[in-house]
Order: C-alpha cells, then sequence, then structure tokens
C-alpha cells in the first residue's frame, strides 16, 4: 500500500521550484533504473545526469520551453544506442561471466545467436529496440523518484537531434530518447498540482483470460 500511496501521490510537476534533491536520493534513483530489466540484459542505454544549469539553459529552448528543464534539480537524460554491434553485445556478455564466475553453454549459445541477428539489423530498427529498453529503466526511475518522494516529469516534448549536439551523444553511438527532470513541485505555480488524478478504471484497462 505505501507504494501505491506515492504513485497516487506522483503526477507529472508542470512546475519545480529549484530546490536541489540530496544525492542519495538522485543515486537510489538512478540505482533503481539500473536494476530495470532489459532484453537480453544488454542495457543498451546510458543516463546522462545533467546537474549543470548552463546545459540546462541550452536545452530549454529545444524542449518547448518548458520551465522544469531550468527549474528542476538534476535533469536525467535517456540515451539509447543508436545499434547493436558484437563489441556490445560482447561486453555484457563477458561481464555476466565475469560476475558470475563461469561460463553456460546455453548462455554462450545464446550470445552467438543475438550475433548473428542484431548487428545485422537496420540501425533505425536497432536504436527503436534499445530505446524501448531505455523507457523501461526510465519507467522504474519514475516510481523510484516518487518513493523518495520526488517529483520527476517526464518529458517527450524535446528535438532530441538538437539535445544529441549539446551533450554529444552521437560521438558516443548514442541518441537521446526521452528525459526526466527532477524536482520539488511549485505548488503556487502549477495548475496541475490540485487536480483530481484520472486513469482508466481497472474494468476499462485490464481483461482476464
Amino acid at each position: 500500500m505505501e507504494l501505491l500511496d506515492k504513485l497516487n501521490w506522483r503526477y507529472a510537476a508542470k512546475a519545480m521550484n529549484g530546490e536541489v534533491v540530496a544525492e542519495d536520493k538522485v543515486e537510489r534513483i538512478l540505482e533503481a533504473a539500473r536494476l530495470a530489466a532489459t532484453s537480453s540484459g544488454l542495457q543498451p542505454f546510458e543516463i546522462f545526469v545533467v546537474k549543470s544549469q548552463e546545459v540546462k539553459e541550452k536545452i530549454r529552448p529545444i524542449a518547448w520551453n518548458q520551465s522544469v528543464i531550468t527549474d528542476c534539480s538534476h535533469l536525467l537524460v535517456f540515451a539509447a544506442w543508436d545499434t547493436y554491434t558484437p563489441e556490445r553485445i560482447n561486453y555484457m556478455f563477458d561481464l555476466t561471466n565475469e560476475i558470475r564466475g563461469f561460463e553456460n553453454e546455453g548462455w554462450e549459445n545464446y550470445r552467438q545467436m543475438l550475433l548473428s541477428s542484431y548487428p545485422q539489423r537496420d540501425s533505425e530498427e536497432n536504436f527503436n529496440h534499445a530505446a524501448k529498453q531505455a523507457y523501461i529503466a526510465f519507467g522504474h526511475a519514475i516510481i523510484a523518484a516518487a518513493y523518495e518522494g520526488v517529483d520527476a516529469t517526464p518529458v517527450e516534448g524535446f528535438d532530441p537531434v538538437a539535445v544529441d549536439e549539446i551533450l554529444g551523444l552521437r560521438e558516443k553511438g548514442l541518441r537521446s530518447a526521452v528525459l526526466l527532470p527532477l524536482g520539488y513541485r511549485k505548488e503556487d505555480e502549477d495548475w496541475l498540482v490540485n487536480l483530481v488524478k484520472v486513469r482508466k478504471p481497472m474494468k476499462d484497462l485490464v481483461t482476464v483470460i
């Protein structure tokens, strides 16, 4: 019930007050994102934590001039791999073997299956697949923020090419997928703060077969 209470408390804040979120809270939010499930366990994304006010000021104009971009404490940028490469796939499989301390034949066969398929696909198809994985972690971050009592505002309204240029993402083989400002609501300037949360009733959302 505690988690559901937190999720009922959260909403997409439209105004933030600039108060700084404690680093330990941010670290736990990022850890929740790190622990998210991803396809084949590849974690095909990186998260950029923008604390620099100067950088946030550059991003705001190409994010529909949303005030939460500059008034937030930390701006999380979820950046997905631009494609799957043998090097990226092998890194995660090797890391798994290193951490677990053994090699598994089935796991190695699965590695070869991915190597023979993913890198050969169209790069746009690969990016879209990777971006979906980034969104899973993005959802974890939103839930973790709510649990920490931190406001988080999902932002898809931005120019990804411009954000990529500002952060130098393309040179890293990454493309921005979604933004998540973290901070605290500014209640006296947020028209949404006192409105009742509206969601579909369960009967219109869930079908049991």
